[in-house]
């Protein structure tokens, strides 16, 4: 008897060969991640170029000043000598000043200047070397610059700048990452425990979507010869990855577990769970790469990176979970169930609460649905009032001394930290018509009535025929002073003064104006990437269910969960809730990228739920239920494992909140949020709300698409395997 004239679908298929191969199965994909790890050994990732990477006007500039061949400078650090009680400056200047040229590693050290205001006294110094690694040579001027601070407790006294910058952020991020690294298996391990019952049914999802973040990782450094990556994307792809492959995994056990429970041979339990579970795996895992390949639209380095990182880690995840877990699921047949822990291990896995309420939503739809919607829409109302900034180094820690010093340097000296540059570009910038277009910028700096400040600096590349001036913005790099400076500089100082010379070009660049720039490049590209994927998010609900209501449901609900997340970002980040149980101080806005790489994470990741769901009432409906009974069926039978894997991302999301860059606690705190509410008010109140209002409409296909294909969700019929699969399947 041919098993697959029986057997739908591309997972039941890929599960009947890993069955009948599954040492074959489990040693490929073995030998599949080792092979992805030794890739990573050979081939180093590329790291992106920020330099080359940027938007607009100030992204022209870094390029050109990146190819000028400038002399590659030293780190640079500044000490800050600032006026907290009316003491004198001038003798902590002095010792400051002879405690570095005393130090090892400290070169150029400047003579003190003084603030306009008369508060504050600067020293400026490099740290000698490579300033790629002057992070681990700045140690002994922290050291020497703390010492002349408690010499003299009634002053501020407190280094900043490259070197210490990054070793304040190295530092921090190590002890985070660590943290992390211990906390999130165990927590996970011990949700799916509960969740279980059982040790080794725990075992699998965390094992298996450990070894698919790695095999990711190991793809990336490959895949970064096209996609050069950033920083933060392994972050990124462990957050994706640990959550999205524990997720399919639980489903996937679940389902087969459920079926040997209800009296199912090995071999029709895995076919099951392969037919339903597998599918709707696989069709979430390509709803999610859709939905990250529409950061590709942004054609930023950032979100280019993001893309590739989080579509190698789903797509691994999902090959995962459709090969090698089938070939482990079928070895290990009733043993998938082995160390049951007393008091947690049960026969039935549907949730007793969940069952309460679903029958109280069916009783009531209609004012379920409004009471939900109406839950939903207070939580997204602050978002109508979002704003976003650009990450700085007060996003770190920010009651670190650094950082203190970095912002008290910034306001009484400008023109030394996020300084505007104008970069001219033409074939000599040393002439006497450039020097008059100098004097001409000179003397519109003064008259800017304290927008453009002083000092000027002005560098000149060997080739002379590159000058970069820098000049002081007033306000705070993105706020609306800055802002508004920046606006005179493009506008009117550069234009009536350098942008008059012949045959030279006059861009500006700098912290504000990459910003400004940044911004402008998002807002270009949002209608780009929501309408890329909402079209074909709703192109594959639509291919897999047949209907264009639940293809427009799925959207709609999707839309809800990215809504509200953004209302509590804006409430926590935005309005500085709980500042001081997340750690962290408001900036007046969220991290400039999140709003767009939340809304596609989000919409991807509420796929999982969704069309796993959405299945489960179809397989009903297929089999002739009412449609209310198909949405009890549906929804109550997977209450235990949709909480079950809710808690897991909630939990992993949760932790990247105690990480301590402001980002990355929006991240943690964004994600957490929206998947505890598409657990709960989307999926078992609104959804099953919605359905039954609106009934056999659910499923209405126009008459031009009936040509659509046809796609089975009910289980497959009853099978009996071939002598060499009874084997295979064969349990003690």
């Amino acid at each position: 008897m041919d098993n697959r004239g029986n057997v739908k679908g591309i997972a039941a298929r890929v599960a009947i060969w890993s069955a009948r191969h599954r040492a074959l199965a489990i040693i490929g994909w073995i030998a599949f991640v080792a092979a992805t790890v030794l890739l990573s050994m050979q081939v180093a990732t590329k790291d992106a170029n920020y330099a080359l990477a940027g938007h607009g006007d100030s992204g022209k500039a870094d390029r050109i000043v990146e190819e000028a061949g400038f002399p590659e400078q030293p780190a640079g650090e500044m000490v800050l000598i600032q006026n907290r009680a009316g003491s004198d400056r001038v003798t902590a200047a002095g010792e400051a000043t002879r405690a570095l040229k005393a130090t090892s590693g400290v070169t150029d050290v400047q003579a003190p200047i003084e603030s306009p205001d008369g508060r504050s006294t600067l020293i400026t110094f490099s740290i000698s070397g490579d300033p790629e690694t002057a992070s681990e040579r700045v140690g002994p001027a922290l050291d020497a610059v703390a010492k002349v601070q408690t010499a003299h407790p009634d002053l501020f006294i407190a280094e900043a700048g490259d070197a210490s910058g990054d070793k304040l952020i190295g530092d921090e991020l190590e002890e985070g990452l660590t943290r992390l690294s211990l906390l999130s298996i165990p927590v996970t391990l011990g949700i799916l425990l509960i969740a279980f019952g059982a040790v080794v049914a725990a075992l699998l999802p965390v094992a298996l979507a450990v070894m698919s973040v790695v095999a990711a990782i190991g793809l990336m450094a490959a895949a970064s010869r096209l996609a050069p990556a950033v920083d933060e994307t392994t972050h990124v792809m462990l957050l994706i990855g640990l959550a999205v492959g524990v997720d399919y995994c639980l489903f996937y056990i679940r389902r087969e577990r459920d079926e040997r429970r209800k009296g199912a041979d090995p071999h029709r339990a895995l076919m099951i769970a392969a037919q339903t579970s597998g599918r709707s795996i696989w069709i979430s895992g390509l709803t999610v790469i859709v939905a990250m390949a529409g950061m590709f639209f942004t054609r930023d380095v950032t979100f280019v990176s993001f893309a590739t990182g989080t579509i190698l880690v789903v797509a691994t995840a999902v090959l995962g979970s459709l090969t090698v877990l089938p070939a482990l699921l079928s070895a290990l047949g009733d043993r998938v169930d082995a160390i049951k822990i007393p008091g947690l291990y049960r026969r039935n896995s549907e949730g007793r609460v969940w069952n309460a309420l679903l029958r109280v939503v069916l009783a009531k739809p209609l004012v379920s649905a409004v009471i939900a919607v109406a839950a939903l829409g207070a939580l997204a109302a602050p978002a109508m009032d979002l704003k976003t900034k650009g990450q700085g180094i007060q996003d770190v820690s920010a009651d670190a001394p650094v950082v203190l010093a970095m912002v008290a340097i910034g306001e009484a000296f400008p023109s030394k930290t996020t300084p505007a540059r104008v970069v001219v570009h033409g074939d000599d910038v040393k002439g006497e018509e450039f020097d008059q277009a100098l004097a001409g910028f000179r003397s519109a700096v003064a008259a800017s009535d304290g927008k453009l400040v002083e000092p000027i600096d002005v560098e000149v590349n060997p080739r002379g025929d590159v000058a970069v001036v820098s000049v002081g913005l007033s306000g705070k790099e993105t706020d609306s002073t800055a802002i508004a400076a920046l606006e005179m500089l493009r506008g009117e100082v550069v234009p009536d003064t350098f942008g008059r010379l012949s045959g030279t070009t006059a861009n500006v660049t700098g912290a504000t104006a990459s910003s400004v720039d940044y911004n402008e490049r998002l807002e270009q590209s949002l209608p780009w990437v929501f309408t890329f994927v909402l079209g074909l998010a709703f192109i594959l609900l639509l291919v897999s269910f047949r209907s264009v209501v639940i293809a427009i449901t799925g959207v709609v609900l999707n839309l809800f969960s990215v809504a509200a997340a953004y209302g509590m970002l804006v409430f926590v980040f935005q309005y500085g809730h709980f500042e001081e149980q997340l750690n962290f101080v408001s900036g007046g806005g969220i991290t400039n990228w999140m709003p767009l790489f939340l809304f596609v994470i989000l919409f991807g990741l509420s796929m999982d739920y969704h069309v796993f769901v959405v299945s489960r009432i179809r397989e009903g409906h297929d089999r002739g239920l009412p449609i209310r009974e198909a949405v009890r069926e549906g929804i109550g039978s997977t209450a235990g494992v949709i909480t079950s894997a809710a808690l897991v991302m909630v939990a992993v999301f949760a932790l990247f909140a105690t990480l301590p860059l402001t980002a990355t606690k929006e991240l943690g705190v964004g994600l957490a949020a929206a998947v505890l509410l598409d657990a709960t008010i989307i999926r078992a109140v609104l959804l099953p709300a919605v359905m039954a209002l609106l009934g056999k409409a659910n499923w209405w296909l126009p008459r031009g698409l009936r040509w659509l294909p046809e796609i089975a969700h009910e289980p497959p019929a009853a099978v009996t395997p071939p002598p060499v699969e009874r084997e295979l399947t064969r349990v003690s």
